[in-house]
């Protein structure tokens, strides 16, 4: 028989992109899931293959120095009965000389970039030839996967799903802003896979990483490391709390991840200005799914950053309710990480599903600015020696606050405050715009025999002051929403729950804030020396809280803190309530005019009122949504927007991708800043 000669030969990236639901990371590439076959086409010259006459194989390689033993090379032949445990190749269906193959991996195998090699042998004859490149991701579809997840909802949500919303605000006030992922969006999967080969495990030992990287537990633990760049470790993301943003972006602008993962691309792996909690957990999150791993984002208000591993948070307040000395023990008003979904077989059965990765840079883990995977089940029992931070995150959603009051002598007295910590932990509804509170999968109800159990095995002492305290009840209460550019009331609400009449002092303080616990000037302030209360009586104080006041100072997080001080002469006792006010943007308003139809041109009329007293300058609205927009679109204005007037632009852009999507608005001016708004648009497929 005269050699078998390969002419050409076909990846098929489209269908098998299909099949594998990466079709949409497009392009020449071919993208593919483990444990999942994948047909390519061999075209022979000459003559046909011949079954018994001709052998094939194939060659599979990954990483700088691929080795059978760490799994990052295989080679194994065309064969009717593959090995269950490898790579397989089996003969599909031949035509003449062209021969489809179908190829599978193991579920097990190691993500990343392959080389494929074939290699035919006639005789003692034999040549190879390398066919191509393709990229192997984890498969939440796959039973035997370790990120396996049964439902398909889920799995759309969690992997497919480009958009998704992220929540912030505060406890009393719950907000969400509009987040591209846009995981399969150009040049994102690269990037991903760059930045596994710029980490410093990998830099230290090329194979050892390489062959770990079948695991969703080191790769989660990797990028938990790499979006930050706090190690020198050429990470992502600066981050940055000081509201001093000038010499990059400021944290609220971003609107996607997209566009941070390719200035840190394009600049040589510099880190990109700035991020904070949700930024990084965004970042971190696109990064997962792109990889394969179902993520989302969470948000845990009242959240507690223990410092030094008390799981009691002290913080200081002077007799007017002004912050006292600095502790670094803080309580941010929210905090975001990633969750994601995988089987945990190097810890004990039951800690498998839901996992705590945070990015933002905290705390060291293993000498490393990296937090998890967490189990979030061993968050929930309190099992603190499992791996991997599980007191940091334990601390954040369970410890205790107390509030000191030192008063003009010096002396502190602790004060009759309920229990803040850990409260409505968010995440994005599955295939909804809402809200799901995922509380209860981090602790057990408050107050419950449950509870008390958990905190005895974490050795943690729960004060049980507060709600129940018979005497006197303090509250702060908004009577509207509070909008940018109005003034508002807020309400001291104080109730006598004894048969005694009291007289109190109240102070009331309000400053801007930052989201992470930081305070600005005062805008705001009330101190009555002479409270009396008859038995069983209630008290409205009303604080008036003016823009003329607040407007100067206000952070872009847009909150104001709202401190109570109620102390009794009588008994010495001091009560201390605190509300965090969150001042309400104007709304974007977003039209699309037109068919929502594949390929086919729309137009977008946004626009937005200026509620301020004073003209807005520098007005720039950006644009982008996956699938919808080609990259970011940015709109300047040339004029100043009046007081009252609207700021407004249309858009034209033809869709590139089917289904529900969602086209996203941030906004940007000198006096009023990050301001997001979005749209849903479902976009009907191109008819064949």
């Amino acid at each position: 028989f005269a050699e078998l000669v390969l002419e050409t030969w076909d990846l098929q990236c489209e269908r098998n992109g299909q099949e594998h639901r990466t079709a949409e990371m497009g392009g020449q590439q071919l993208v593919v899931r483990r444990g999942q076959p994948f047909t390519i086409t061999l075209h022979f010259s000459g003559r046909s293959y011949e079954e018994g006459v001709d052998k094939l194989a194939f060659n599979v390689e990954t990483g700088p120095c691929p080795i059978e033993t760490s799994g990052t090379k295989s080679h194994f032949a065309v064969t009717d009965f593959p090995e269950e445990s490898g790579w397989s190749a089996v003969v599909q269906q031949q035509e003449g000389d062209s021969l489809s193959v179908s190829l599978c991996s193991p579920p097990s195998a190691c993500v990343g970039r392959y080389s494929l090699t074939l290699e035919t042998s006639t005789g003692y004859e034999g040549t190879s030839c390398h066919i191509g490149d393709f990229i192997l991701l984890f498969n939440a579809w796959h039973p035997e996967d370790a990120v396996f997840l049964r439902d398909e909802d889920e799995r759309c949500e969690y992997v497919l799903s480009q958009q998704g919303l992220i929540y912030q605000g505060s406890r009393d006030y719950i907000t969400s802003t509009p987040w591209n992922f846009g995981q399969f969006e150009d040049d994102i999967l690269p990037i991903c896979l760059k930045l596994l080969d710029t980490n410093p495990k990998f830099l230290r030992d090329q194979n050892r990483d390489c062959s770990r990287r079948n695991d969703p537990a080191y790769i989660g633990r990797v990028v938990s490391a790499m979006v930050n760049c706090n190690d020198e470790d050429r990470g992502v993301l600066a981050g940055r709390w000081d509201n001093r943003y000038e010499d990059g972006m400021s944290p609220m602008a971003w609107i996607g991840s997209v566009d941070i993962l390719k200035r840190w691309k394009n600049f040589g792996c510099q880190p990109v200005k700035y991020g904070q909690c949700w930024v990084f957990a965004a970042v971190a999150c696109t990064v997962m799914r792109c990889l394969g791993i179902p993520s989302r984002v969470v948000t845990n208000y009242n959240s507690a950053h223990d410092t030094n591993g008390n799981l009691v948070i002290d913080r200081y307040l002077s007799e007017t309710g002004e912050e006292e000395r600095r502790s670094r023990d803080m309580i941010w008003n929210f905090h975001c990480w990633v969750e994601s979904w995988m089987a945990r077989p190097d810890l004990a059965p039951g800690y498998d599903g839901w996992q705590a990765l945070d990015p933002t840079p905290q705390e060291k883990s293993e000498g490393v600015f990296c937090c998890g995977p967490a189990p979030v089940r061993a968050i929930k029992e309190g099992d603190l020696q499992l791996k991997y931070d599980i007191p940091f995150i334990f601390a954040e959603v369970n410890a205790d606050v107390v509030y000191w009051v030192v008063q003009h002598d010096g002396t502190q007295k602790k004060s009759i405050h309920s229990s803040v910590v850990g409260k409505n932990i968010s995440t994005k509804s599955v295939g909804r715009d809402s809200r799901e509170d995922i509380t209860h999968t981090y602790k057990y109800p408050e107050g419950s025999e449950k509870e008390r159990e958990v905190f005895e095995k974490a050795e943690h002492e729960k004060s049980s002051l507060g709600e129940e305290d018979e005497g006197l009840h303090l509250k702060i209460k908004l009577s509207e929403s509070a909008n940018n550019g109005c003034d508002f009331d807020v309400f001291a609400v104080i109730n006598n729950n004894t048969d005694a009449e009291r007289v109190c002092r109240l102070m009331l303080c309000a400053r801007t804030a930052s989201y992470n616990g930081t305070v600005g000037p005062q805008c705001g302030m009330k101190d009555l020396q002479n409270v009396t209360l008859a038995p069983w009586a209630e008290k409205r104080v009303p604080l008036r809280i003016l823009y003329e006041q607040y407007g100067e100072s206000l952070t872009q997080d847009n909150l104001i803190k709202v401190v109570a001080l109620l102390t009794e002469y009588q008994t010495g006792d001091i009560v201390v309530a605190i509300r965090d006010v969150y001042i309400q943007n104007p709304e974007i308003k977003i039209r699309v005019l037109g068919e929502p139809m594949q390929e086919r041109k729309l137009v977008a009329e946004i626009s937005l009122v200026n509620p301020l007293a004073v003209p807005l300058n520098n007005c720039v609205f950006v644009v982008e949504g996956a699938g919808l927009t080609a990259g970011q679109q940015i709109k300047e204005l040339e004029e100043p927007v009046e007081p009252q007037a609207e700021a407004k632009f249309r858009l034209d852009f033809v869709p590139r991708q089917s289904g529900l999507r969602k086209l996203m608005v941030d906004f940007e001016s000198d006096k009023l800043t990050g301001v997001k708004g979005y749209r849903n648009v479902i976009i009907a497929p191109q008819p064949k």
